[in-house]
């Protein structure tokens, strides 16, 4: 039987974290180390960015400091000769693999007629192809496992116009992640794999919205990554034989572990919280106390 609940632990656990040097995979990465996980992080910046923090390196070091063991691993998720070779160093490290975070992800909020082709295609690689190359690479591994997780940082599916007619590019590439949560967790529901997507309810205070999005203005409207993190941590633990297909949102899942006070994740505490994009409305079904996404 699996330890499941708020207080359960991920130790000993081996995670392989696409794209996890920064952000929300990084914090991702860092509440399982708390617990003493082994944290795979796969990702391309080996060299510090100019704009943005973290490297493999830089991830692995806060990893081991958190209480971790960390393998930092260069790879281009679009890649597929790197994603075998990033997870076969990850199982002759460490002898296996129990769950995989699929946290990569390209972003372009762009109408049609200011999107680039070359960006169309980066997103489509990234996000839709490189969840399901990532996937299908750890999926032999994972099906060895006693609780094996498979976890996408994606939205829940919502054939709305409104999202598509204001970022058509980005919102096939997101839902391209969403449709393999869908569709492997069908495929190996028997399998006890257990498939599930984590989307937050708020806008997160990561570099892609300090920098790419809306800048310090719109941060500030934010939630820390932390609050992903810990909704992750008690989605990891659970019954993976019996948690599966879900396309969860992070306040949800808190508030069923009787976490209802979210004040400590606000960047700004007492500000309008930003609801995220693909997300029309808050936990009660309207926007009282949320600002919209602009578009």
């Amino acid at each position: 039987m699996a330890n499941t609940g708020a207080n359960a632990s991920l130790k000993g656990k081996t995670i392989f974290i696409s794209g996890g040097s920064r952000g929300i995979g990084l914090a991702i990465a860092l509440r399982a180390a708390a617990d003493g996980a082994n944290i795979v992080i796969a990702a391309k910046t080996t060299a510090p960015h100019a704009k943005l923090p973290g490297t493999i390196h830089t991830a692995a070091a806060e990893i081991i400091a958190a209480g971790g063991q960390a393998l930092a691993v260069q790879a281009d998720i679009r890649e597929e000769e790197q994603v075998e070779a990033a997870v076969k160093q990850a199982v002759a490290h460490f002898g296996g693999i129990d769950i995989l975070i699929n946290n990569a992800s390209a972003v372009s909020i762009s109408g049609t007629l200011d999107t680039q082709i070359k960006r169309f295609d980066l997103m489509q690689q990234v996000n839709a192809r490189g969840t399901f190359l990532c996937s299908q690479k750890c999926l032999p591994y994972l099906m060895k496992s006693s609780n094996p997780h498979i976890l996408t940082l994606s939205p829940p599916l919502d054939m709305s116009a409104k999202w598509f007619g204001s970022t058509l590019a980005y919102t096939i590439a997101k839902y391209g992640m969403s449709m393999c949560v869908l569709g492997l967790a069908e495929e190996f529901k028997g399998k006890g794999i257990g498939v599930n997507a984590l989307w937050p309810r708020t806008g997160i205070n990561t570099a892609a919205i300090r920098y790419e999005l809306g800048g310090e203005a719109l941060a500030k409207h934010c939630r820390q990554p932390e609050i992903v993190a810990d909704t992750a941590h008690i989605i990891l633990t659970r019954d993976a034989k019996t948690c599966t297909g879900n396309f969860f949102i992070d306040d949800e899942v808190l508030a069923s572990e009787g976490i209802t006070d979210l004040s400590k994740y606000a960047v700004t505490p007492g500000l309008p919280l930003l609801l995220d994009f693909f997300l029309s409305t808050g936990p009660k079904g309207t926007t009282d106390g949320y600002m919209i996404f602009p578009l």
